[in-house]
């Protein structure tokens, strides 16, 4: 098994950190895995962008060359890297597509923002929201190491918080 991925949004929504505990899920199943990340000069409401591979083989380079999934959160982050080809889109249910982008095997909207604001009550945790969507659509790591790697990463206290985002976001894809 080899996934590429890609998670883009905007600086601020905390992809970047997305990426690290997704590749950090990955070792915990004793997986190879990389996590690259670029974004823009902007410290909140540029671009951002995290390269994640996952794979049972050793992985030679740490750049996603054939992307397997792109999530976007935002439409600057879709307009940006929606052109790309990939096997599955993630987008947030608010973006719309651009029809004259190559078509995906596999596009899931779902409503990650509008989660984590209205049903967690903070749009801080959007990205484990999307993290647990990414993993049910995917099933790129066990849900154990997944929730293990949040808990890790996530500031004290709001440990209760994060577990249900991210349970929340299984939900969606469900």
């Amino acid at each position: 098994m080899r996934k590429e991925l890609k998670l883009s949004g905007s600086g601020g929504q905390g992809l970047l950190t997305a990426g690290v505990i997704l590749a950090a899920a990955g070792m915990l199943d004793g997986k190879e895995v990389t996590q690259s990340q670029s974004y823009g000069p902007e410290a909140r409401g540029g671009a951002s962008k995290t390269d994640v591979m996952i794979s049972d083989s050793p992985i030679d380079f740490i750049r996603v060359q054939n992307c397997d999934m792109l999530l976007c959160l935002t439409q600057l982050s879709y307009d940006r890297y929606g052109k790309d080809p990939t096997a599955c889109l993630i987008i947030d249910d608010s973006l719309k597509i651009n029809d004259s982008y190559p078509v995906p095997a596999k596009i899931v909207k779902v409503p990650i923002l509008a989660t984590a604001i209205e049903k967690m009550g903070k749009p801080m945790v959007a990205n484990v929201v999307a993290l647990g969507a990414v993993n049910a659509a995917l099933n790129l790591v066990s849900r154990e190491s997944l929730e293990k790697a949040v808990l890790e990463r996530v500031p004290k206290g709001t440990e209760d918080l994060n577990k249900r985002a991210l349970e929340a976001g299984y939900e969606l894809v469900k």
